[in-house]
Parts: structure tokens; sequence; C-alpha cells
């Protein structure tokens, strides 16, 4: 038989945990706004600069089994590092941004299964370190890696353009240029640590050919985002979310510090051209960088 005093004051945390909590999606998305905005430092430089250790330690059997490579602290490390870019997304989602956003993770599936299973458009590769559950040699964390990239590029184009990014034409053709950027950046600090193969390449171990396997995808990933969400409200909620771009942040020290590692300087210059690009959109915050003082 309970104990009608202690059912009460259950009853009492479980009211005020209660009256804590959202009661809206208007008021979820401004508690989540200031989760990312009080932790930015340790989201967008802390955590990349721990991955890029641990990665780093991993490939060169500095960490013990089983932490080296574990999949799950990858994928955990990812999923914080992606944050200030859902919840700054966020509140654009409609239910047509929802469904044009599944046409993108269905295309991410279907075109990396037909590229392990035959080669195009990225040329031969398969991964060679384990990224979590794999359907078919694909990681089914997938689109957690591949279509924040794509929004990533999208996002800082439309920064860079201004107004021009209402030229579909213009918009389009300069974030496949981003896009292929960041792959150039990705792919050979990817393949130094072992994470997949392609057998050789010419450039940094990865084939030319994979690099217009990229043009095809940021084409596919443009035209959809295109239709996914209304540029104006997008833009708003850009210029007005300081920390929406602090994914891009991370890729950047993370990637550009894997590169400059293994000696691949040029990729790390493209990450280095990226941060002046973060820089150039008054997205690179240098007060994250001392917060630690």
């Amino acid at each position: 038989m309970s104990d009608p005093a202690e059912s009460a004051a259950t009853s009492g945390r479980l009211g005020a945990l209660r009256a804590r909590l959202p009661d809206t999606r208007r008021e979820a998305e401004r508690l989540l706004d200031r989760i990312v905005r009080e932790n930015r430092f340790t989201i967008a430089v802390l955590f990349p600069l721990v991955g890029a250790i641990a990665l780093v330690g991993s490939a060169e059997g500095w960490v013990p089994e089983p932490l080296a490579f574990n999949p799950w602290f990858v994928l955990f490390g990812v999923l914080v590092m992606r944050s200030p870019l859902v919840v700054g997304v966020l509140p654009a989602l409609d239910r047509r941004a929802v469904g044009w956003l599944g046409v993108l993770v269905a295309y991410t599936y279907a075109i990396e299964l037909f590229g392990v299973a035959t080669g195009w458009p990225y040329g031969t590769f398969e991964y060679t370190v384990s990224l979590g559950p794999m359907l078919g040699g694909v990681p089914l964390a997938l689109p957690v890696f591949f279509i924040p990239l794509v929004v990533n590029a999208y996002l800082l184009c439309l920064l860079l353009l201004g107004p021009r990014a209402s030229n579909g034409w213009l918009r389009l053709a300069t974030v496949i240029a981003a896009v292929v950027a960041m792959d150039v950046v990705l792919d050979p600090g990817a393949v130094a640590l072992g994470f997949w193969s392609f057998g050789g390449g010419a450039f940094f171990g990865v084939p030319l050919s994979n690099y217009a396997g990229w043009v095809l995808s940021a084409t596919v990933a443009v035209v959809t985002l295109d239709r996914a969400f209304e540029l104006g409200a997008l833009g708003d909620r850009l210029r007005d979310c300081e920390f929406m771009l602090d994914d891009m942040v991370s890729f950047v020290i993370l990637w550009g510090g894997i590169n400059l590692w293994y000696g691949n300087l040029l990729p790390a210059a493209v990450a280095v051209a990226f941060g002046v690009g973060l820089v150039r959109a008054d997205r690179f915050d240098a007060t994250l960088f001392t917060q630690w003082r």
C-alpha cells in the first residue's frame, strides 16, 4: 500500500517538471534556442577539438578498444555538432519541408547503395570503419552525415550571395561549388583516418570521379532544398539566428585539423577558406574561442 505523503511528493515533483516543459511548438523552439546559445563553446569548439583528437588517436592506435572508432561515440559527437543547424532550421520546417527532406533522405540512401554496389557515381569505395548499424554496406545514419553538409553549404551561400541568392541559377552553381569544396576537405581526411577507402586516387587517395559524383548529388540536394523551404523565411531565420552555422564552424575545426595532422595541406587550406567565408558572413564568433579564460 503506497504512502499518501510519498505519492503526493512524487505528484508534486512531476507537476513541477511538467510546468517547466513547453506547451507549444514556439515555446519548445525558444527553449532549444536558449540551450544551444548557452552552450555554443562546448558544441562548436570543444566537441570538434575532442573529436579530432579522438579520431586521430583511434587511427594511430593511441586509443584502446572498444573506444577506438566507437561508432556510438562518433554518432553522438556528430549529433551534438549538428544540433545548432537542426535547432536553427526547426522554425522553418513545415509539412512541405518535411516531405521534400524525406525525398532527399531517400535519394541519399539510394545513391549510396548504388555507389557501393557499382562504383558509380563516386568511384569504387567501401566503408572500412563501422559508423553504426549498416544496411547493404551503407550506414543507417548516413543522412545525419550527408544532409547537414549540403544544408550548411546552402545556408552559407545564401548569406554570402545576399540579394543575388534570389537568382536560381546562380544559387545552384554557387551551392554546388561549395558542396564539392566541402568534400575536398572531408574525403581526404576520412581516407587518411581509414573511415572509407577508394583503393587509391589522384587527390590524396580520392579519385577525381568522386567529385563528379558530388556535383550530381549537390544538384539534387539544391533542387530539393529549393522546394522544401521558402527562401525569404529561411533567409530571415538565418539572419536572426547567430548560431545557425555553428555546425560549419565545427566542420572547419574538425576536418581542417585532421587534414593538417596528416599533411593534406590543400584540403586544410580549403577548410580555412570556409572559415574566411564564415567570417565574411558574420557567422564566425571569435568570442567562442575566449570563453575558456
